[in-house]
């Protein structure tokens, strides 16, 4: 069984930063490409940010490039969300998600496994 436990959520100013976190249980995390989705009250939950399971390439959505850095560490299992510049549409539930290296990173259905996420808040 896989866990995902997100962390590092909160409330900031617009144009602040935060830092999430994703601890992943499980020996095989390496394997895993991973993403970040976010779903804000009464939208969809979209793509954010994907992770190839080496960290070799990246994807972001349009919304978030160059504001928001993804990263992983294979060593202590975790995957890391790096937002700057926030904007008050960047609220939502922020949620960390697994999948055996299928090639595909923007929709929902293609990850297997999904942390509990974490709220952030921007003001304005």
């Amino acid at each position: 069984q896989v866990q995902l436990v997100e962390s590092g959520g909160g409330l900031v100013q617009a144009g602040g930063s935060l830092r999430l976190s994703c601890a992943t249980s499980g020996r095989t995390f390496s394997s895993y490409a991973m993403g970040w989705f976010r779903q804000a009250p009464g939208k969809e939950r979209e793509f954010v940010a994907g992770i190839r399971w080496d960290g070799g390439r990246t994807y972001y959505a349009d919304s978030v490039k160059g504001r928001f850095t993804i990263s992983r560490d294979n060593g202590k299992n975790t995957v890391y969300l790096q937002m700057n510049s926030l904007k008050p549409e960047d609220t939502a539930v922020y949620y960390c998600a697994g999948q055996y290296s299928s090639g595909r990173y923007y929709y929902p259905e293609d990850y297997k496994y999904w942390g509990q996420g974490t709220q952030v808040t921007v003001s304005s």
